[in-house]
């Protein structure tokens, strides 16, 4: 399927899948589903540079708490600015920093990188937690309006159709890359980068591209959330569950496709919404960690990649 019809048939997934909420009419479905949605654009995010690309990165959170906390900046300096307007600041911000910290690591390669954007996620952190205008340690409030813009109903159903909107670019972008010459060269990069770069391909550009795409969308993804969760501070802007969620669950579905996040947070996603229900939230770091490591023995190349494998 070419890269037209496919965003089509993505728009008329998501408008269906919206309208069935509608149709359902209950609230905390809607708020189920945005988390879903939610690591569905943070798998692929991740999925672009670490499945991609092969550089593993540790530094999700840095990346979709500087979207969280553009938008606590944007919306206590402009109040009536528009929640699309401010998640396309959060990308952009996430995104400058993605180029600037792939600029300065990707000379870096395996587990050595790999630090290196785990320790921008703690520089980050102690930056947002001693920065006293968006709250610092104490954490800010951001009343979200009661009833949704242009579409009406409650606010929650204009978060889960936004963050819908994101998954579908998210989605075809991703896909887009692995059609493309881009996708190739992140392919060389990722089986063998020297040899890469002997061949002629342009590797540090390259790279930089993937860590600027994969920051961005982890910047967008989380620009919303402050007007999901109403208060945020320093322990839900950094949590570990978005860290290892966005690792996990590209790993559970396949790196080597832009199905693989899909199918990832929909079964990890649903199930720790489920246990989160049922049990305790405290798990859900648990049921991800888990399964990554039962699905990197069983199945390495992840859920779509063993269906491929028997397609063989």
């Amino acid at each position: 399927m070419r890269g037209g019809p496919f965003i089509l048939v993505l728009i008329a997934v998501a408008a269906a899948i919206f309208a069935f909420g509608r149709w359902l009419d209950n609230s905390y479905a809607f708020f189920v589903a945005y988390i879903v949605v939610q690591y569905i654009v943070l798998g692929t995010a991740w999925n672009i540079l670490g499945g991609y690309t092969g550089y593993v990165n540790f530094g999700v959170t840095a990346f979709f708490a500087i979207g969280a906390y553009s938008s606590v900046v944007l919306h206590k300096l402009v109040p009536a600015m528009p929640l699309p307007a401010m998640i396309v600041v959060g990308g952009v911000m996430a995104g400058i920093v993605g180029v600037g910290t792939g600029y300065l690591t990707l000379r870096l390669r395996g587990v050595f990188f790999s630090i290196a954007t785990l320790a921008l996620a703690v520089v980050v952190q102690t930056l947002i937690t001693n920065w006293d205008f968006v709250g610092g340690a104490r954490g800010a409030y951001v009343l979200r309006p009661r009833t949704a813009p242009l579409i009406g109903g409650g606010y929650i159903e204009y978060l889960f159709l936004i963050m819908l909107g994101l998954c579908v670019i998210a989605l075809a972008t991703a896909r887009a890359i692995e059609r493309s010459s881009l996708g190739f060269g992140f392919a060389a990069i990722r089986d063998d980068e020297a040899a890469a770069e002997a061949s002629g391909v342009p590797t540090l550009k390259l790279k930089l591209i993937a860590t600027g795409l994969s920051g961005g969308f982890m910047g967008m993804a989380g620009a919303p959330l402050p007007f999901y969760v109403t208060y945020l501070d320093p322990s839900s802007g950094f949590s570990l569950n978005y860290a290892v969620n966005a690792i996990a669950m590209p790993l559970i579905g396949g790196t080597s496709s832009w199905l693989g996040p899909v199918v990832g947070a929909i079964l990890v996603g649903g199930l720790q919404e489920y246990l989160r229900v049922t049990i305790s939230s405290a798990i859900n770091v648990l049921v991800a960690g888990v399964l990554m490591v039962v699905f990197v023995i069983i199945a390495p190349q992840g859920i779509v990649g063993l269906f491929k494998r028997k397609r063989q």
